[in-house]
C-alpha cells in the first residue's frame, strides 16, 4: 500500500470524506490557531434529508427558484469545512488549513469572529429534532482526527457562539452521547 495514501490527511483535506471544494472560502489570519470545533445543523428543504440542496448551497449552485424557502438564500456565500449526512456519510468542502464561512457574526471563549480559528461541522438536521447513531459516530471519528492534528480544546454549537442569533443543533442534540463517544476528556464542550 501506497503510504501516502493511508495518511489520514492530505494537506488540510482528510482521506475518509469526499471532496466537493467550494468556492466560499478564504485564509484564515496569520497566527489563527484551530482549537474550535463548531457544530451546525442544517437540511434543505428545512425538515427533508437526502437530497443534494445542501452540497449545492455550498458550493454557489444552488437553484433559488426550486423551493420557496430558498428565495431566501438567494446571493448567500456559505460553506462549512464538513458535513455528515444522516447514515454518516462524510463530506468535505473546505480545506481546514482555510477558513469556511459557517459562523457568521459570533463570539465565544473570549474572542469574536470564531471563522478565524474554528472548523465548521455540519450534520444534516433541523434543530430540535434527534440525530441519528451514525452522525454521531462519525462526528467522533472526525472530532478525534482533527483534534490529532490541530489543537482543538473546545466544542460548540452555532448556537453557543452565536446565542440568540442561531439555534441548531438544538436540542435534538445529545452533547453528553457525543461527549461519551469522544473519549477526549480534555476538550470542553457546552453543558446543557
Amino acid at each position: 500500500m501506497n503510504p501516502e495514501t493511508a495518511l489520514p490527511w492530505r494537506g488540510g483535506w482528510y482521506s475518509r470524506a469526499h471532496t466537493l471544494p467550494s468556492p466560499h472560502c478564504d485564509a484564515r489570519p496569520e497566527g489563527a490557531a484551530v482549537d474550535l470545533l463548531v457544530v451546525h445543523s442544517i437540511s434543505l428543504p428545512p425538515g427533508q434529508y437526502g437530497g443534494a440542496d445542501v452540497a449545492a448551497l455550498f458550493l454557489g449552485t444552488l437553484d433559488c427558484g426550486a423551493h420557496p424557502y430558498y428565495e431566501q438564500l438567494r446571493g448567500l456565500r456559505v460553506s462549512a469545512h464538513f458535513f455528515i449526512r444522516r447514515d454518516g456519510a462524510l463530506l468535505q468542502f473546505v480545506d481546514c488549513e482555510q477558513r469556511a464561512w459557517h459562523a457568521g457574526v459570533s463570539h465565544y471563549r473570549g474572542r469574536s469572529r470564531c471563522n478565524d480559528d474554528s472548523i465548521g461541522i455540519e450534520l444534516e438536521g433541523l434543530e430540535g429534532e434527534a440525530f441519528e447513531p451514525a452522525q454521531y459516530a462519525a462526528l467522533a471519528e472526525l472530532a478525534r482526527a482533527l483534534a490529532l492534528r490541530y489543537p482543538i480544546a473546545h466544542v460548540a454549537g452555532h448556537e453557543h457562539i452565536a446565542p440568540g442569533r442561531k439555534a441548531d443543533p438544538g436540542p435534538g442534540f445529545d452533547w453528553a452521547r457525543f461527549a461519551k463517544l469522544l473519549c477526549l476528556p480534555h476538550m470542553r464542550l457546552p453543558v446543557r
